[in-house]
């Protein structure tokens, strides 16, 4: 089994996600007492936030390059970003590394092309829904991204910084994200992506009218085919 870097702490719930997600489905697939080879870099979140909030780019990479390289000194054969908004800085973090890196929005638009929807609609943080960076690989599919409303933007993006990233679950968040959902659906998504790690802790299947794309499970899904793949 090869080993995984994980480079999490954005936040750190996501981080436990990731990490209880990839230990199923080790056992899933293997069987036995088998768990999932992980190393992890756990960054301290409130100087990336500062850096995302004052869009400084080159800041925020600097810190999440360091991190990542940290992981391939200590034996990594493989790392991911355990954060949808700070793929942002995909490109720098991949290009630093000289060992594969595993990019968040290109598996989930593989994902969503292989079910044959050509529309979706986005639930992310502020940033992510204000920059391509994540869309662009769904529109190099011809697949079409459908945003919250522009009054709807903001509660999102409170509801996944001051709940979910700390672990906070409320109903009333939970009929919140339902009603900007059933929006997007009526506006024409065939599916929803939940384009923020800890999203899925909140929602299940049937809090949306039409099917869900949890990022989180797309790109587990991704490292352990990696993981247990025959060389």
């Amino acid at each position: 089994m090869r080993l995984l870097g994980v480079l999490g702490g954005m936040g750190w719930s996501a981080t436990a996600e990731y990490y209880r997600r990839l230990n199923e489905g080790v056992d899933a697939r293997l069987g036995g007492l088998h768990g999932a080879r992980v190393l992890i870099h756990s960054v301290d979140f409130q100087p990336v936030d500062d850096a995302e909030n004052a869009g400084d780019w080159d800041g925020m990479a600097r810190i999440l390059v360091e991190g990542a390289q940290s992981l391939q000194a200590g034996g990594a054969d493989g790392i991911l970003l355990a954060a949808n908004t700070m793929h942002a800085v995909a490109d720098q973090i991949s290009e630093a590394l000289d060992v594969p890196f595993f990019n968040i929005a290109e598996a989930t638009a593989r994902s969503v092309g292989e079910s044959r929807q050509r529309t979706v609609g986005l639930v992310a943080t502020a940033t992510t829904m204000a920059h391509d960076f994540y869309t662009r690989p769904f529109q190099e599919r011809g697949i079409e991204v459908i945003l919250p409303l522009e009054e709807e933007r903001p509660e999102v993006d409170r509801m996944i910084y001051e709940e979910l990233v700390h672990g906070i679950i409320k109903d009333t968040s939970r009929k919140a994200f339902r009603q900007v959902m059933q929006g997007m659906a009526d506006r024409g998504a065939e599916g929803i992506v939940l384009a923020g790690t800890e999203i899925g802790l909140l929602l299940e299947e049937d809090d949306s009218p039409v099917p869900l794309h949890d990022t989180t499970t797309i790109h587990v899904e991704q490292a352990l085919d990696w993981m247990l793949a025959d060389d």
